[in-house]
């Protein structure tokens, strides 16, 4: 083929037209990274990059949408190109081309991209939503295109995804087990901004936000670097690792309460306060123990297995049946593994030397934090498997003591959902630099054991992203659901925690919007239903976040201030769609006066003053300070897992969660 029509072919590609000669048609060869598919959305009115692999050192020419960009592969067989910014429409056809390798991507959309990442409220599908037949028969918008990313973790950044991707047109079909919250916003959103809608669902249940951040990012985190340095040790030697790791575990144990001395995984621990468990194993919920009947917590179970010098001799793997939900295991005092897998079973490589000829003892812990929890059943699931395939059962009884106390252990950094960066190495780091209009983020229940810690998580993880994606990428945060009981008397929460952490990052930042779901929980259910609401609520805030429309409130009334006066203290609000309102009773209800530690909180008496709520508990929190010192006292509202929280403005919205503290100077 001449130059001249080389070049005329390339046009008619960047055109968008269908009809392609023969020889463009040649499947030999995937040079395009599988992010560029047939349907797929790039972000519009941005640089647009696109990458793949072909032959090292090839010249590799890409045309899209009018546009046609050469490049060289490098050593390794890498390349990539930026486009110039193209503004929203399609279809397109992509053209790429590396020596007689040609690929061909069509039906091509410019549009607007979003990322949807975080734990299971995020992973949750449209098939679990509310009122889901009628949502899923009536959700075809061939505008709306959906990818998501395969549930897998690694140690290391990867390249590409752990399985076959592919964009998809919203259909009944496809969204069914889509991210419900991800395609309501979107399918909101679509009414006011109408070009064309990527949704990346990259998101994985009971996952900690430690583990969709980089290890280089947790490391500008105080308290990172011994995990983090087990991690790096793991990827090139993981028997290694767990030994390193079982001993920073074991450092742990010995600083809780009366544990100095005791040392449960070594083969000649105390036998006292061990019992025989069922030889069928199982839920310990179920064993007819009434201690353990609604235990959440760490189990420790123990056993042995015999050996013959020749079978002790062989390589072997210990092979557990379905643990629920995280182990950490020892063989002969040695740990060999641990993993966060709930429901799955285990398999560990056994260091050379350690068994013994006659008995070795194995010691689990099992920690457990909902619904059932245990090793499976029954006894025969566990066994030594050697080299030469002997399966060798754990015949010995198994035995059990409970180890009380709220302390969670430590979790090994390369665990999937709860590691160090092991999320972001698998399902973050393969989509590369590729554009994006904005995140959604809607995580933070599996980090309320530490919610004092969530603040500094958060903004990690947004400046990790940044990094990738951009550096002023607008982040939206769904602010934590309501969930569990409400309390009777005021309490500590690491859910309220939570919410505050997310409350101060998003006002901290113009770039960063945050979405209420306190009204829309469910005491029941951690997962509550009403997606299509919070899929109103998040395509709000990226109106006004993302899209520049300051005549819409983001969200419902903020407090921006509280201050102590001779009537009482008085909490400003702002953004209040007509005049603030209390739903249920003639004042709102939730308010918390607290002294500065937060030791002492009473509830207290609150009324509407225009655009104010005037607290008149002026006592409440005295114990800590003296009569009438206002230095450190604290006011909190909806402060607890599931609080009821009964201020709104006309419009309907809800304040959120918030905790303010009173300045010295403030008191009269």
């Amino acid at each position: 083929m001449s130059r001249m029509s080389w070049m005329g072919w390339i046009v008619a590609i960047a055109l968008g037209g269908c009809a392609m000669p023969s020889m463009a048609q040649e499947p030999a060869a995937t040079l395009l990274h599988p992010l560029f598919q047939d349907h797929a959305v790039l972000q519009r009115d941005q640089p647009v990059p696109v990458w793949g692999h072909a032959a090292p050192g090839a010249t590799v020419s890409v045309a899209v949408a009018g546009q046609a960009v050469a490049t060289r592969a490098d050593a390794g067989g890498r390349w990539q190109v930026t486009l110039q910014p193209i503004a929203a429409g399609g279809p397109y056809a992509m053209s790429v081309r590396a020596g007689q390798a040609t690929e061909i991507v069509r039906d091509v959309q410019i549009g607007d991209v979003w990322l949807c990442s975080g734990q299971s409220n995020m992973e949750l599908p449209v098939w679990r939503a509310l009122d889901a037949a009628s949502e899923i028969a009536a959700a075809t918008q061939p505008d709306i295109r959906l990818f998501t990313v395969p549930k897998a973790a690694a140690v290391v950044p990867q390249d590409d995804f752990a399985a076959p991707v592919a964009w998809q047109p919203a259909t009944p079909d496809t969204v069914r087990d889509f991210s419900a919250v991800c395609f309501y916003f979107a399918r909101e959103l679509h009414k006011t901004v109408d070009v064309p809608m990527g949704l990346i669902q990259s998101a994985w249940g009971g996952s900690r936000i430690e583990a969709w951040t980089s290890a280089d990012a947790l490391r500008l985190q105080d308290g990172m670097a011994p995990a983090l340095d087990v991690l790096a040790l793991y990827a090139g030697d993981p028997a290694a690792a767990h030994a390193r790791w079982g001993r920073q575990w074991q450092q742990w144990w010995a600083r809780r309460e009366g544990a100095a001395a005791d040392t449960p995984w070594q083969p000649g621990a105390d036998s006292r306060g061990w019992r025989q468990a069922p030889a069928m194993l199982g839920a310990w919920e179920r064993w007819g123990v009434p201690a353990l009947s609604n235990y959440n917590g760490m189990l420790w179970y123990r056993t042995r297995v015999t050996l013959t010098p020749t079978q002790a001799g062989q390589g072997a793997r210990l092979e557990l049946g379905p643990v629920d939900e995280t182990d950490m295991t020892w063989v002969n005092g040695v740990a060999v593994g641990s993993q966060y897998a709930p429901g799955q079973a285990r398999s560990y490589p056994l260091p050379a030397g350690l068994l013994n000829a006659g008995a070795n003892t194995v010691v689990i812990n099992v920690l457990d934090t909902y619904g059932d929890g245990g090793l499976a059943g029954p006894s025969s699931a566990h066994a030594v498997r050697l080299d030469d395939g002997t399966r060798i059962v754990l015949d010995a009884p198994w035995q059990y003591r409970a180890a009380p106390g709220l302390q969670a252990p430590p979790l090994a950094p390369w665990q999937a959902a709860t590691g160090l960066s092991t999320l972001y190495n698998a399902m973050i780091a393969p989509l590369g630099h590729y554009g994006l209009r904005g995140t959604l983020w809607y995580q933070g229940e599996s980090n309320t054991g530490n919610g004092a810690a969530y603040a500094t998580r958060l903004r990690g993880l947004r400046e990790d992203w940044r990094g990738r994606f951009g550096a002023r990428m607008p982040l939206l945060v769904v602010q934590l659901a309501g969930y569990g009981q409400p309390p009777v008397a005021p309490v500590e929460s690491g859910w309220a925690q939570v919410r505050e952490a997310q409350r101060q990052v998003a006002a901290e930042d113009p770039n960063t919007g945050l979405a209420l779901a306190i009204d829309i929980g469910d005491a029941y259910d951690i997962h509550p239903p009403n997606k299509q609401e919070l899929g109103r609520r998040l395509a709000r805030v990226a109106r006004h976040v993302v899209y520049g429309d300051r005549a819409l409130a983001p969200s419902g009334p903020v407090a921006r201030k509280a201050s102590r006066t001779p009537a009482g203290v008085r909490i400003a609000f702002d953004d209040i769609a007509g005049t603030l309102v209390a739903t249920g009773a003639d004042g709102p209800i939730g308010f918390e006066l607290c002294d500065a530690d937060a030791r002492h909180c009473n509830y207290a008496d609150a009324a509407l003053d225009g655009h104010e709520v005037v607290l008149s508990c002026l006592d409440c929190a005295e114990p800590a300070g003296g009569p009438h010192r206002s230095a450190g006292l604290r006011v909190r509202y909806c402060w607890a897992d599931g609080p009821v929280c009964t201020l709104r403005d006309s419009s309907g919205a809800p304040a959120g969660p918030f905790e303010l503290s009173l300045n010295a100077a403030e008191v009269p």
